[in-house]
């Protein structure tokens, strides 16, 4: 069952009530400090975030990252894929290393940051998403321990909007577990989202990237023919095989925003249901996916 409330870990992230400019000298000089930690030389790991106009976001998911428990060397990355408000000021002010990918897209952001990429393992996260302490050591521990897994890919549940609780998303999350797990056998790819998932950096490089055919940009993730994310896990089980992380101290948090713009929650269930209802029997006989670049 999905949580019905907030974990403790991600209380001290939320900020709640304050915007970037709102932090004090002490919050910043605190968020910087713990960043530092994520700026190895020669990491293990590499965290990535592409980042669009996340100014007021940001922060609370760098936050976050800053506050993991890992005995592994990790590199923090940021792409700014063209933002236009005060994104790269927060990064500049927060010492966090960054890249600037003026080619509009996901795609580009994604591909951006796995070239610059240092370390083994490459996670990709989010600029909207809160990251839980044992996040990087259970992400990156399947493809520690054994070869043959090339990707992983975990869970996740939604931050309710302000003023409501969790109980119609905890359903909601309910439902979406059953269907990852129908879905593993021969479309897991679809499982595959780019804001909780890793893979081993040169396999990742080696077999495209994350090049589509048609790029998403950040305001219509939906609409577009194939999405970088599971074009990766395609690729990547041409070499091996995908793990899902299921322990629940990786669960990762992320915004209700894409979900509500289909406006209430029920709107947005009932709006999945049918999309999923037409595809469920594929999911189950179909055969794998393969790749076709």
């Amino acid at each position: 069952m999905p949580p019905l409330s907030l974990p403790r870990w991600l209380l001290p992230h939320l900020f709640l009530e304050k915007e970037f400019h709102d932090l004090s000298a002490g919050e910043l000089a605190d968020l910087r400090a713990r960043l530092a930690r994520l700026n190895a030389a020669a990491p293990d790991v590499s965290v990535v975030i592409p980042a669009w106009n996340e100014a007021n976001n940001i922060y609370r998911t760098l936050s976050s990252l800053a506050a993991s428990e890992t005995a592994l060397q990790v590199e923090l990355i940021v792409v700014n894929n063209n933002s236009t408000d005060a994104t790269q000021q927060v990064l500049d002010a927060l010492g966090v290393r960054s890249f600037f990918e003026p080619q509009q897209g996901i795609t580009y952001a994604r591909q951006t940051g796995l070239e610059a990429a240092r370390g083994r393992f490459h996670l990709c996260a989010d600029a909207d998403t809160f990251y839980p302490p044992d996040w990087i050591e259970l992400m990156t521990a399947p493809m520690r321990e054994s070869a043959e897994i090339t990707g992983v890919y975990g869970r996740y549940a939604f931050l309710p909007p302000p003023g409501q609780g969790r109980f119609g998303l905890a359903f909601y999350e309910m439902c979406t577990g059953a269907l990852f797990r129908i879905r593993q056998r021969h479309r897991e790819y679809i499982n595959v989202l780019g804001f909780n998932m890793g893979l081993v950096t040169e396999i990742g490089r080696a077999t495209g990237g994350f090049r589509t055919h048609t790029a998403r940009t950040f305001d219509n993730a939906e609409n577009v023919e194939e999405s970088e994310d599971g074009r990766m896990a395609i690729r990547l089980k041409t070499r091996g095989r995908l793990k899902m992380v299921t322990q629940p101290q990786a669960l990762v948090f992320t915004s209700s925003r894409k979900l509500l713009r289909d406006g209430s929650l029920g709107q947005a269930f009932l709006k999945r249901i049918r999309r999923h209802t037409g595809g469920l029997f594929e999911y189950l006989t179909g055969p794998q996916v393969v790749l076709r670049d």
